[in-house]
């Protein structure tokens, strides 16, 4: 315990009290929350929080993490310095409040304590939400509702934050004056001043929630009234991930009945806030979104063994001082260990004497809140569907193939067309109601779009409904069947017992758009096509949902586990919007969703286009036509304002602007091409690669691989972003780049290695160099590994031969 907390000894567990005002709470929205659908400047911060963000901004601070583990036996990476998610001198807390509340059968819920201060607030309704309906008809139950902060406490958090870190600036600047290693840290744009500024901006949605996990216990005692006594504590923390703390409210709870003092509830406080993840690196997005995307346990696992040396430096570095050579020989030995699966990083929690282990998501994905599972979801509504499909009342946002529409497609396209969805479980516990809800938010989302959680209510009752029918889109979880008879205050109702779904009678009905005039003048069939029970897959189905759906079920079938699932839903949601873009331009003439299309567009690598690739025109106007309703539904929502923001922010960052990967690389999979039309492709990947490297390496080899490049001699990256310059730092973010279009899951370098056996030698020796660039990448060595067999004896192949031809 000793050495967790010696990490933890300038952190926030005495830091926060004194720094801050109280704050004020809410279950529900605010009036500046995005419940108005707005887009917010682009000077908006980011949250205040453990967590980090989902969306960096932070260019530098990115950098600092991926330039950090380049090559680990470089002495570059031995020089720089890698950046830790929650860092040990951090002034945030893991945990902010722990409350308790009890069931009074006078005076009903009331609440108990709340450590380390009282929350502002009506502490009633969080004693509700804390003992939820028939909790004592239950031994135990959990419960996740969120809290929405003041936005005027978290101003002033803001500002007394910013104040500290002045003072440490000017401090540091004294001490450190012509310090090499820090001079050397602020040319890689590593400066922790700079990256605590980045990082504390605020999240352009409004202030960051607060998740609470909630136990509720019911202790059988014929003493008191009732003949049960029933208790709940929670916790309040900024982590999206706080299912690690189950393990923690357990033990804690059970405490508490034999000792209900504040005492204990400081202890399990304590031993929470005192936890260590600083040894946890900081990914940027393109490093986040190709661990998520990869299966493989080793994946960045440089990173890790870079955190432990830099730990071990910093300690040896400190041992090192006059003043610690009196209290070393207190020191303990501190043994360090890489996770044996870099997707999650192991810690422990001191709890009474209890190590108890806690496992942290590396890179947690957007609008994932706790542990829920996809699969349970799919299956609750799939297998009543499957076995007696029942017809749903036609609506064009939500019925996209007709009344037969598969119920989880319904939800998707409620989600995303921002419809009021309730999740109803009668005589269940309302932990399954609020698991249901956050995997409801996470199935939209698909890791790429926001505006979801925040307006997701896992719990509630029917005290709170006047508070959330003011809230546009909410996505609520109830146990009181009360609900299901109100069709006026729901779009959709999702019954958990009977796993069906029902579209109320009293929805807003969707108004004639642009985009339905355009195709049906067209005489292109428009949304909404008729299918009945006994449809085969393909026959009837524009949109491939019936298809995608049944590839879904099989998947499960076959037990190809939750990430799998999960990886497959990402990639519909990334389809839905990638069709989204394609039909603004098609029908108004330009996307908010094509960011840079004009450069993408001019040539540059000497290949063009962008988007979307269809094998026709024709099916390229028929799929746009199925999805008519649900993308002009879409259009309107925050969901779909948030992710044009997000679009933006990652294009300033992006390393390669002048050509569209995924585009080129989807011609390549999906269309018949041309010897030449493929040497292009295959050309293009391959130099813009190649020249995010350094400028000389970069102009022979594009000597080698093509003649007709010559012509053009400064590095296209460079002209596409004149505030970077080629190096390995570029050419890092380039191949991640590159590899983000090319998950594991989705043929991975297969379509690349067919470059291999192409016709002409200088695309077969312009591949080789593109794979070796990515063999020598920490992330492009796994997918290398993942490659068959014969296209690496290609690989060699090609290898030796121009190996040879060089020696004559």
């Amino acid at each position: 315990m000793a050495e967790v907390i010696s990490h933890r000894a300038n952190g926030s567990v005495s830091a926060q009290p004194s720094l801050q005002r109280q704050p004020s709470f809410s279950s529900f929205p605010s009036s500046r929350s995005t419940s108005a659908i707005s887009i917010r400047n682009e000077g908006s911060k980011k949250p205040r929080s453990p967590a980090p963000p989902m969306v960096r901004e932070d260019n530098d601070s990115a950098g600092s993490s991926r330039d950090s583990s380049l090559f680990p036996a470089h002495s570059k990476a031995l020089r720089s310095r890698l950046r830790s998610q929650y860092p040990a001198d951090s002034i945030e807390n893991h945990v902010e409040y722990i409350l308790v509340a009890s069931f009074d059968i006078d005076r009903g819920s009331v609440m108990e304590h709340q450590y380390p201060s009282a929350i502002s607030g009506d502490d009633t309704v969080l004693a509700e939400l804390m003992l939820p309906d028939q909790a004592h008809v239950r031994s135990q139950d959990w419960t996740i509702f969120f809290l929405h902060k003041d936005t005027t406490s978290e101003d002033e958090e803001r500002e007394a934050r910013r104040e500290l870190r002045r003072k440490r600036r000017r401090r540091k600047d004294g001490e450190e004056e012509g310090d090499d290693t820090t001079a050397g840290a602020e040319e890689d744009g590593t400066s922790e001043d700079d990256y605590t500024e980045s990082e504390d901006d605020m999240d352009p949605e409004g202030p960051p929630l607060v998740y609470v996990l909630n136990l509720v216990n019911t202790k059988q005692d014929n003493t008191v009234k009732r003949g049960a006594i029933v208790k709940a504590m929670a916790i309040c923390t900024r982590h999206p991930f706080l299912h690690i703390y189950k393990p923690l409210l357990l033990l804690a709870l059970e405490e508490y009945f034999r000792t209900p003092d504040l005492d204990t509830l400081a202890t399990l406080y304590n031993a929470l806030n005192a936890m260590d993840l600083s040894m946890l690196p900081k990914l940027s997005h393109l490093e986040t979104f190709v661990l998520q995307a990869s299966d493989a346990k080793d994946m960045f696992i440089e990173k890790f063994e870079h955190m432990i040396r830099q730990r071990k430096y910093e300690e040896a570095e400190r041992l090192s001082l006059p003043s610690a050579a009196s209290s070393s020989s207190d020191l303990k030995k501190q043994n360090y260990a890489v996770p044996r699966d870099t997707h999650e990083f192991e810690s422990k929690v001191l709890y009474n004497s209890i190590p108890v282990p806690i496992k942290i998501p590396t890179a947690p994905s957007p609008e994932t809140v706790g542990d829920f599972s996809l699969i349970k979801l799919i299956q609750t509504f799939s297998n009543p569907h499957t076995t007696q499909p029942q017809p749903f009342a036609l609506h064009p946002h939500l019925t996209t193939s007709g009344a037969y529409t598969h119920p989880i497609i319904v939800l998707v396209n409620a989600l995303l067309t921002q419809k009021r969805i309730i999740f109803i479980g009668h005589n269940r516990p309302s932990g399954e109601v609020a698991e249901a809800v956050l995997a409801a938010c996470a199935l939209a989302s698909g890791g790429m779009l926001r505006g979801f959680v925040r307006h997701a209510f896992p719990y509630t009752d029917l005290t709170k409904v006047d508070d959330l029918l003011k809230v546009p889109g909410f996505i609520a979880g109830v146990t009181n069947p009360a609900f299901s008879y109100k069709p006026e205050w729901w779009d959709l109702l999702c019954d958990l017992p009977t796993g069906r779904m029902k579209i109320s009678n009293k929805i807003e009905s969707a108004n004639i758009t642009e985009g339905q005039s355009f195709f049906q003048s067209q005489g292109i069939p428009v949304g909404m096509f008729q299918s009945g029970p006994d449809s085969k897959a393909g026959a009837v189905d524009p949109t491939g949902d019936t298809q995608f759906m049944e590839s879904l079920n099989q998947s499960i079938a076959n037990r190809h586990g939750e990430n799998a699932i999960r990886a497959k839903w990402r990639s519909w949601v990334l389809k839905f919007t990638r069709i989204a873009a394609a039909f603004e331009e098609t029908v108004y003439g330009a996307s908010a969703l094509y960011i840079g299309s004009h450069e993408t567009d001019q040539g540059a690598y000497g290949v063009s286009g962008h988007g979307f690739v269809w094998p026709d025109e024709a099916s390229k106007l028929r799929e746009l036509a199925a999805n008519v309703h649900r993308v002009e539904g879409w259009r309107s929502t925050r969901s779909y304002f948030s992710f044009v923001q997000d679009l933006a922010r990652q294009w300033e960052r992006r390393p390669v602007r002048g050509i569209d990967l995924h585009h080129q690389h989807d011609k390549l999979r999906c269309l018949k091409l041309t010897q030449e039309q493929s040497a292009a492709i295959y050309l293009a990947l391959a130099r813009c690669v190649e020249e995010a490297g350094t400028p000389t390496t970069s102009t022979s080899s594009l000597d080698l691989v093509s003649q007709s490049s010559q012509s053009q001699s400064q590095s296209l990256t460079i002209a596409n972003d004149p505030d970077r310059t080629p190096g390995e730092q570029l050419q890092y973010d380039t191949v991640l780049q590159l590899l983000c279009v090319l998950p594991e899951s989705n043929s991975g370098l297969f379509y690349l290695s067919l470059g291999l056996f192409h016709p002409r030698q200088d695309v077969r020796i312009a591949v080789v160099r593109l794979l070796e660039r990515i063999m020598e990448h920490p992330a492009g060595r796994i997918h290398w590994g993942s490659l068959g067999r014969f296209a690496k004896l290609a690989f060699f192949r090609v290898k030796r031969e121009d190996g040879a031809r060089g020696k004559e």
